[in-house]
């Protein structure tokens, strides 16, 4: 069977026991192991790796000896309970051996969990688990958790109190961060808010966040938008030092004014707008007002264009610079 995101998000965290496997497989492979070590936590629980009811097998391992698959199946375990037989990593080189083990499977056999790479439609294996009546296949995209993952995760750490404010900020990092980044993010604050009663807040999520260069760049963002140009040089020589380049400050400093014309020219009263800068945005935005964010996006497209073209001599990180100072000064007029 097929999984949609939702349905695999589902499964995962409440696997079918009686299933005779499921194919993982995707083009980032951390989020392929995150979710792969989330379902095998689930279908043995926290002592099946201990108790030897978890087998892996590299595929690798698999090329090399086919029988590898078949015997984790049909071993009986020496401690009782659902039994996992993990082959990583494989291809439509070891998909044969992957699809026989499969079709030889039985009622109280060990569930065969297998992890991929990128696979085509027309891959062997992905239509196999696909069309099999008692297996599932589920496509792992390149897209941050959900909603409903993020509060699932904390609510099994321990934190029911979430409110809104909190919520949007997760879903902020989620987007920014790396899978496993923001996989420990979470775990920390599970341990940061361990029997605290306090509902979780910006502040608690900020103290467990990584540092990142995307926090970095936000800093001079928020040093032009507030009009300080005065600032600038020295905010980008640290910059510089960290290894930040000029496209991607360039395509920060996008989003982000972006950000404040969609707030400037909102009518409701309730920008939608969240993070640890939220004040400050808000203010930006009604401080430069409509007008001069368009002003201030076609220079920064204009920047863009010129970053990337062939002609371009002018040390990128100066242009970027001088046309965030240009910028600050325009806040100010």
């Amino acid at each position: 069977m097929k999984l949609s995101t939702g349905q695999a998000n589902t499964f995962f965290a409440k696997p079918d026991k009686d299933a005779a496997g499921i194919l993982i497989y995707g083009a980032d492979a951390m989020r392929i192991a995150l979710k792969r070590q989330q379902l095998v936590a689930a279908l043995i629980g926290p002592a099946g790796e201990e108790e030897m009811r978890l087998t892996r097998i590299a595929a690798a391992d698999l090329r090399k000896t086919p029988a590898l698959l078949l015997d984790a199946v049909k071993a009986m375990g020496f401690f009782p309970g659902p039994r996992v037989a993990l082959v990583e990593d494989a291809n439509e080189s070891t998909g044969p051996v992957v699809i026989a083990g499969l079709a030889e499977w039985a009622a109280g056999d060990a569930q065969i969990v297998v992890t991929a790479g990128t696979l085509k439609p027309t891959s062997k294996l992905r239509k196999t688990f696909e069309s099999h009546p008692q297996a599932y296949a589920a496509g792992i995209y390149d897209t941050p958790p959900t909603r409903d993952e993020i509060e699932r995760d904390l609510k099994s750490a321990g934190i029911s109190e979430m409110p809104q404010d909190a919520l949007h900020l997760l879903l902020d990092l989620a987007r920014n961060l790396e899978p496993g980044d923001f996989r420990q993010t979470l775990t920390k604050i599970g341990l940061y808010k361990r029997n605290d009663p306090v509902p979780l807040s910006a502040d608690d999520i900020a103290a467990c966040a990584p540092a990142s260069i995307e926090a970095a760049v936000d800093d001079v963002l928020m040093v032009v938008g507030d009009g300080q140009a005065g600032q600038i040089g020295l905010v980008m020589q640290r910059l510089s030092a960290q290894g930040v380049n000029a496209v991607t400050l360039c395509i920060g400093a996008m989003r982000h004014f972006r950000t404040l014309h969609r707030v400037a020219a909102d009518t409701t009263g309730r920008p939608q707008i969240w993070g640890p800068n939220r004040d400050r945005m808000v203010a930006q935005a009604r401080k430069w007002g409509p007008a001069k964010l368009e002003l201030a996006l076609t220079e920064l497209t204009d920047t863009d264009l010129q970053l990337r073209s062939a002609g371009q001599h002018a040390p990128a990180l100066a242009l970027v610079e001088r046309t965030f100072i240009r910028l600050a000064m325009l806040a100010q007029r």
